[in-house]
């Protein structure tokens, strides 16, 4: 049987005015117990460090229900943000959907 997954697609900036919104959303999916969350970034443009802070306190919270959070399709200056801060210790980032789908699914 397939693990239940449910998507949250932010747009543009993940910064502190955003940040409690992405959380928000994750929150209410996780309400339908599924086994992971993605985190598909691909029309993110820009993440700050208060959007950094609340992708840890989603993946803290995700784990807590039980859950797994994955990352995918960042672009080249999160994947930066991310290499620089160790974020890609922190998170599984995949290139695309697609990746995620053939080694998670």
């Amino acid at each position: 049987m397939s693990p239940v997954v449910k998507v949250v697609e932010p747009i543009g900036l993940l910064d502190g005015s955003t940040a409690n919104q992405v959380r928000a959303q994750i929150s209410d999916c996780l309400q339908d117990q599924p086994d992971i969350i993605l985190l598909d970034l691909k029309d993110v443009t820009f993440i700050d460090s208060s959007g950094l802070g609340s992708l840890v306190s989603a993946l803290k919270m995700v784990r807590s229900r039980g859950a797994k959070l994955f990352i995918c399709s960042i672009g080249e200056q999160i994947k930066i943000l991310f290499e620089l801060t160790s974020m890609d210790r922190v998170f599984k980032v995949y290139a695309d959907r697609e990746q995620f789908e053939k080694e998670v699914l």
